[in-house]
């Protein structure tokens, strides 16, 4: 499994990039792990432009051949962007989660957000 470095992540599978840049936007997905722990997902739900979502609250789903599993917001903000390409072939989450694969950009609330680092997130799959 794929754990960048640079990113932050979440107990229930989600990352953030983008925490270190000035204008308070971030950038969040679901993990390589969670991608493939799915399988071929072929329904993505995701919040609207302008929603405001809730740190730890769910805020989407993501619908596999195997299941249905809610898509929880690592942190709180206005939603700023939504990844269309996701909604219309949401198979790119398992081809690429750290990349094309991005769900959603919000601008965060957040001032000193409670997330896992690499180290600390590949202890958590590698437990599961």
């Amino acid at each position: 499994m794929s754990v960048p470095e640079q990113l932050r992540y979440t107990e229930e599978h989600e990352w953030v990039s983008g925490l270190d840049g000035e204008d308070g936007i971030v950038t969040v997905g679901i993990t390589d792990y969670a991608a493939d722990a799915l399988g071929d997902i072929v329904y993505v739900s995701l919040p609207e432009e302008g929603q405001t979502v809730t740190a730890g609250e769910p805020c989407g789903e993501a619908e596999s051949t195997k299941s249905v599993s809610d898509i929880y917001s690592p942190l709180s903000g206005e939603v700023v962007a939504v990844n269309q390409a996701v909604t219309e072939d949401p198979g790119t989450i398992n081809a690429d989660p750290y990349g094309e694969g991005w769900l959603y950009r919000i601008r965060i609330d957040d001032d000193n957000p409670d997330l896992l680092d690499a180290e600390a997130y590949s202890k958590i799959i590698e437990e599961a």
